[in-house]
């Protein structure tokens, strides 16, 4: 069996956690990819469940112990990355593993694993509809909205790099699409 990944990357607040949530439900064949993070637990959060929490030094470690597979300094001093463990854990299983990533890691993860990995990039249908939907999240103040939104604006331009581009207008709509997709790949 091919090592195959599925890789949904996005702005923050387009949906793709959402998108992602669905087809775990649709699909027994895949497995999340649980990141890693150096970032404080947010709400409800779990360590190993939603991320592992690791301090910066401990990330900073494991860098340069090359326990990642990729990694990125998102925000200064935060970072995020996917474990070579987690990523073994789930071929073992024989699973086909889903990650739900920040665009730059979607990016670094494609051209890792070339034909062997979907890349969908989720895409709002406007900046002005991804600060509504993080407002109406209510789990940010506003500074941290709009660094949100300006780095989405970035991350759109990256649209090009990825295999298909969902643009979610319409919940339902995106996640037959999203379902449509995901099932060809994995039947491949």
């Amino acid at each position: 069996m091919d090592k195959k990944v599925i890789i949904f990357s996005a702005p923050s607040g387009a949906g793709k956690s959402t998108i992602v949530r669905h087809l775990l439900t649709k699909f027994n064949c895949l497995e999340f990819s649980v990141s890693a993070t150096s970032r404080a637990p947010r709400g409800q959060e779990v360590d190993g469940k939603d991320y592992y929490f690791f301090s910066t030094e401990e990330f900073e470690n494991k860098i340069r112990k090359g326990d990642f597979v990729e990694y990125e300094e998102v925000y200064k001093g935060s970072y995020y990355g996917t474990l070579v463990s987690e990523v073994q854990r789930i071929w073992e299983k024989g699973n086909i593993i889903i990650f739900d990533i920040d665009v730059k890691g979607g990016v670094n993860l494609k051209r890792l694993y070339g034909k062997n990995a979907l890349a969908v990039f989720i895409q709002p249908p406007s900046v002005e509809e991804l600060r509504n939907r993080l407002v109406g999240r209510g789990t940010d103040a506003p500074e941290a909205i709009e660094r949100r939104v300006a780095k989405a604006e970035e991350e759109l331009t990256y649209a090009d790099k990825f295999d298909v581009v969902l643009i979610n207008d319409q919940l339902e709509e995106a996640l037959a699409t999203a379902e449509k997709i995901v099932g060809e790949f994995a039947a491949r």
